[in-house]
């Protein structure tokens, strides 16, 4: 009889520790878990020490409360004027309703990277293909705004997304590459063209001038001849002496100029 009773005693109050654990639950920070009674929801259960009706209630979903990166998987998206890039993205989610997260959408974070891959598609679908590769702050705020009131209604907040990569597909890459090499040829040539245009319009300035100089020192030589033939007039009254002091000076001149070339192998002169 003692034997019994000290069982059912212990029965007891094992069944009464049970009870007692399954009533307790701490909630560790950065958590909050969300509780269903009898397969509905109930309440939700922030850090700390909390208490639950044990054997109706129980914890159906621990949910994180801090921040959460998603990244988006990288996609094809045709721009304006058709032509196909390559974005991606990554976004950072905070869930302040637990319960709303759990049962007001199947999969939260499939949801939102189907959401931000349609946004995204959307945005860069409207823009040129220089706009996008050059306006990722833009992109950044309309994807923000388009998004941020949809993923509310799952007790999600959008603190930002950012836009990894916005890069043309492997072959619109090859063909801007292409015609990049093409333009450098281009101003390559160019540049030549305008060197050499230059050369040739200083060389033509230069025999320009040259022949300008050549030109006024003959004429100040004939006019020292013409000034040297009238002293020479002047001095002896003959008009035929200055021809002929003319004369022997350019025989002189001639006679100077072949002994002083190097294809000169014998000077004749005359009796």
């Amino acid at each position: 009889m003692e034997f019994g009773f000290l069982y059912s005693s212990f029965i007891f109050v094992l069944i009464v520790v049970v009870t007692v654990f399954k009533g307790v639950k701490i909630v560790p920070q950065g958590s909050k878990w969300v509780i269903q009674r009898l397969g509905k929801y109930n309440s939700t259960l922030s850090p700390g020490l909390n208490f639950i009706i044990p054997y109706f209630d129980r914890v159906a979903y621990k949910v994180t409360t801090k921040d959460i990166v998603l990244d988006i998987p990288s996609q094809d998206v045709i721009t304006k004027d058709n032509v196909v890039i390559i974005a991606n993205a990554v976004a950072f989610i905070n869930i302040v309703h637990p319960e709303l997260a759990m049962y007001g959408v199947e999969n939260y974070r499939i949801a939102i990277q189907n959401l931000v891959q349609t946004s995204l598609r959307s945005i860069i679908g409207e823009m040129q293909l220089d706009d996008a590769l050059s306006s990722r702050d833009t992109i950044k705020a309309t994807l923000k705004a388009s998004i941020s009131d949809d993923i509310s209604d799952w007790g999600i907040t959008l603190k930002t997304v950012e836009i990894q990569d916005i890069n043309p597909s492997t072959t619109m890459q090859t063909a801007m590459e292409e015609q990049a090499a093409a333009e450098r040829q281009r101003r390559a040539t160019v540049t030549r063209a305008d060197g050499e245009k230059q050369a040739a319009i200083l060389e033509a300035e230069g025999r320009l001038e040259a022949s300008r100089r050549d030109a006024k020192a003959k004429i100040v030589l004939a006019d020292a001849s013409q000034q040297a033939i009238e002293k020479v007039t002047l001095a002896i009254k003959d008009k035929e002496l200055p021809v002929m002091y003319l004369l022997g000076e350019k025989y002189i001149e001639s006679i100077k100029n072949i002994a002083t070339s190097g294809n000169s192998k014998t000077i004749v002169l005359p009796a």
